[in-house]
């Protein structure tokens, strides 16, 4: 293997670097709820793969100092989704009705290099590979694939006149991807309904714990001012009718996911299409985090482009999801910025247990490497505020050429080097936390 720059350090030293990316990203969370990242680094503390889900602000510390020559000019500045690893992909119903299997979670969306998706992603491939116990060269096939199909998918957008003619849906997708497509279609509002609310008389409310929290007064109508705000962003050809928007019942939401504890987060009833009961719809008011990819990213076209962080979070979703939910928007909510979507019923993420051998991985990260292709090259039609110069796909196929060999060895070698410091890395958060390193977040 040819020597490459891997920024190693000496464990003791690694360890403080450790600490310190992770409390200077997350020191804004952990002082407001240290209890929720008690519980949060008790999770990352599982294995590898949930410590570098978890670890993001790491990540883009070590990967801004890589030596990357695929990324020069306005490839360093493409919509990027920011978290693109294995667990980051499942399905929804796009706003035409469709079922389509895409990234998810745009939390850490922002502009960056186009590279820096691929090497999360491959290097999640990698340690879900290692969790499995693939050997090296499998690990290698697989990553190798998910390049390939990702520059494949590429050069098709270059050949396409509509960037938003391809996704992954019923009629043309395989194996696990098509199984969670199907799993999809089997859910149903009065699913969700049912799960989240119970009946009061002739009306729905959200029902008593279970992550819900009872608003008081004061902060009913803050929510609710939030939430004319919010009507506000929602574009003209995508607003509904009607009673579509009428609120029957909002409460306080915690209990999400590794990357959002410390976030503020509400849930809304809306009365939907109708008066039916069955349609009624759930909305999520979650508070916008700081990306991580915004720490080591310097660009002046971002000056000013947001007004906060719900507002980029919504504005990149629009950007790298194509036919995006129509009740996507923003608010802001005690000086804090919200972004609003809907909570679907149809959105089931890619179960990686049931995807055991080689063979099936090796179909899967073909697809989760068109998916990423499909981000990337749609991006430039949707961005708004954000101007990226010349089509992504145009971009990409003119640096990559005939090099595509390249590519994948590049991707391959600094993905492994990233697995592999992510494994060392997580023994070493395991101890500092354990021994009390973080100082706003205690073991016990």
């Amino acid at each position: 293997m040819p020597a490459r720059q891997t920024n190693q350090r000496t464990s003791p030293d690694r360890s403080d670097h450790i600490v310190s990316c992770l409390e200077e990203g997350l020191a804004h969370l952990i002082d407001r709820d240290p209890e929720a990242f008690r519980r949060r680094f008790r999770r990352m503390a599982k294995e590898p793969f949930a410590f570098f889900r978890g670890s993001t602000p790491l990540f883009y510390s070590d990967v801004s100092a890589i030596d990357d020559p695929w990324a020069a000019g306005e490839l360093a500045r493409i919509w990027i989704h920011g978290d693109l690893h294995v667990e980051n992909f499942g399905t929804y119903m796009d706003s035409r009705g469709v079922l389509v299997f895409d990234v998810n979670d745009f939390d850490e969306a922002y502009l960056g290099h186009f590279t820096w998706d691929l090497l999360r992603c491959a290097a999640s491939i990698g340690l879900v590979a290692w969790r499995k116990a693939f050997p090296d060269g499998v690990i290698d096939e697989l990553v190798g694939r998910y390049v390939r199909a990702y520059v494949a998918q590429v050069q098709r957008y270059v050949e396409e006149d509509d960037d938003h003619v391809w996704s992954l849906r019923l009629d043309n997708a395989e194996g696990a991807v098509r199984e969670t497509l199907l799993e999809a279609r089997r859910a149903t509002r009065r699913h969700l309904l049912d799960a989240e609310t119970a009946l009061d008389g002739d009306r729905r409310r959200f029902r008593d714990g279970g992550g819900f929290r009872v608003l008081d007064d004061g902060e009913r109508e803050s929510v609710l001012a939030a939430v004319d705000d919010y009507l506000a962003t929602i574009p003209a050809d995508k607003r509904l009718g009607g009673v579509a928007y009428e609120i029957k019942d909002v409460a306080g939401r915690s209990g999400f996911g590794i990357g959002s504890a410390g976030l503020g987060a509400y849930n809304l009833l809306l009365e939907g299409r109708s008066q039916a009961l069955q349609d009624d719809v759930v909305l999520s008011l979650k508070e916008g985090n700081v990306a991580a990819p915004g720490a080591v990213v310097h660009d002046e076209r971002l000056d000013g482009a947001f007004d906060h962080h719900g507002h980029r979070t919504a504005l990149s979703q629009r950007a790298l999801q194509v036919h995006a939910d129509p009740y996507l928007g923003w608010t802001r909510l005690d000086g804090l910025g919200y972004v609003v979507r809907e909570l679907q019923p149809w959105e089931v993420d890619l179960d990686w247990d049931d995807v055991g051998e080689p063979d099936e991985v090796a179909r899967l990260v073909e697809d989760l490497g068109r998916a990423t292709a499909k981000v990337h090259c749609v991006s430039d039609a949707d961005a708004e505020s954000i101007i990226v110069k010349g089509h992504v796909e145009d971009l990409v196929m003119d640096r990559v050429g005939d090099e595509v060999d390249e590519l994948v060895d590049w991707v391959r070698d600094e993905a492994e080097l990233i697995a592999e410091r992510t494994r060392a890395d997580h023994a070493m958060f395991v101890d500092a936390f354990r021994g009390g390193a973080f100082g706003g977040v205690r073991a016990v």
